[in-house]
């Protein structure tokens, strides 16, 4: 899902709907996909090409959100989105590997997780922080800056965790990252940049193109494994929800061993935890397998569930008195 929180002239409650809206029917509708695909796969087999320009459809819609004062904060806070950006990119890969580990996964599922873990930050986090309470501005520049880092950060951490489990081609990788990442965000943004009147009456539409697009790439992956995920989907169900758990709990944890404010911990727990697993998943079935791109279909079912869901739980946690002031305006 490629989405920034909605802003609407109607007040925040009309937002916190749109954004409900959002973070509980995607997955559904994911989940549909998956779901048809593994009863009929040889419906969605073909679709397996498509998989890379999908999301490269998806990761310009992202772009196309994108605006330069998003990077501000790169320099006008550089300490939480050094955090977030960092924790993403070591605490995930890590997770990925103790998840491997405890749960003893068979070579291909653990390369698809731990591929996962090395995956940018998920463009569903944005919403999900906005939800939560937390610090939009601060999660949109972390989610853009783990996506520019990809291209060299994940082939680089996947060929040196996953490289134990499954053969991976770090040179191909990181091309395909530049084609399927890079040049479309880099291109959104542009386009935003010289057209942004056109680009601000479409911006409601993009969700709506993303969540097609993903769940018609979480629809190939499960028809190019439908014969083995009854063996395996519990395997994999539970190695996402560790995976998916353990980062967003460590996140917060960090955020708060570093003293950042209630508003900052919530986005870390998010931005770590929610990860691009759309991307995940296309690299596993193109330099992997089919099986190997199962956990990443999984996680983007279940990534938006458990967001959702403390997202909810962290609404009902009050702000600490001296931390109610609003850095998201302060920020923009």
């Amino acid at each position: 899902m490629t989405t920034q929180p909605p802003r609407t002239s109607s007040g925040p409650a009309t937002e916190d709907r749109g954004a409900r809206v959002a973070v509980t029917l995607f997955p559904m509708l994911i989940v549909a996909g998956a779901t048809l695909a593994f009863l009929a796969p040889g419906a969605f087999t073909p679709m397996a090409p498509a998989i890379n320009p999908l999301l490269g459809v998806i990761m310009f819609g992202m772009g196309l959100t994108l605006t330069l004062p998003d990077f501000r904060l790169v320099v006008t806070r550089p300490l939480p989105v050094l955090l977030g950006v960092g924790a993403q990119y070591s605490v995930m890969p890590l997770l990925g590997v103790g998840v491997c580990w405890v749960l003893q996964l068979p070579a291909e599922l653990a390369a698809g997780v731990i591929l996962v873990g090395c995956a940018p930050g998920g463009t569903a986090s944005n919403v999900v922080a906005y939800l939560a309470k937390g610090d939009t501005a601060l999660s949109v520049t972390m989610t853009s800056v783990s996506t520019l880092l990809a291209p060299l950060l994940t082939p680089v951490l996947t060929l040196w965790l996953a490289g134990r489990y499954m053969p991976v081609d770090g040179v191909g990788m990181a091309l395909s990252i530049l084609q399927i990442v890079l040049v479309p965000v880099a291109l959104g943004l542009v386009v935003r940049t010289l057209l942004p009147g056109l680009v601000t009456r479409a911006l409601p539409v993009l969700p709506w193109v993303s969540v097609v697009a993903i769940t018609v790439v979480v629809a190939a992956v499960v028809s190019g494994s439908a014969d083995k995920i009854v063996e395996a989907g519990l395997l994999v169900l539970a190695a996402v929800v560790l995976h998916n758990g353990l980062g967003l709990a460590l996140g917060y944890g960090l955020a708060a061993v570093t003293r950042q404010p209630e508003r900052v911990r919530r986005t870390v727990a998010i931005e770590v935890g929610m990860q691009n697993s759309g991307l995940a998943a296309g690299l596993a079935a193109t330099y992997f397998s089919p099986l190997a791109a199962l956990p990443g279909a999984v996680f983007s079912i279940w990534h938006n569930v458990s967001g959702a869901t403390l997202a909810a739980l962290f609404r009902r946690r009050p702000l600490s008195p001296g931390r109610t002031r609003n850095v998201d305006a302060v920020a923009s």
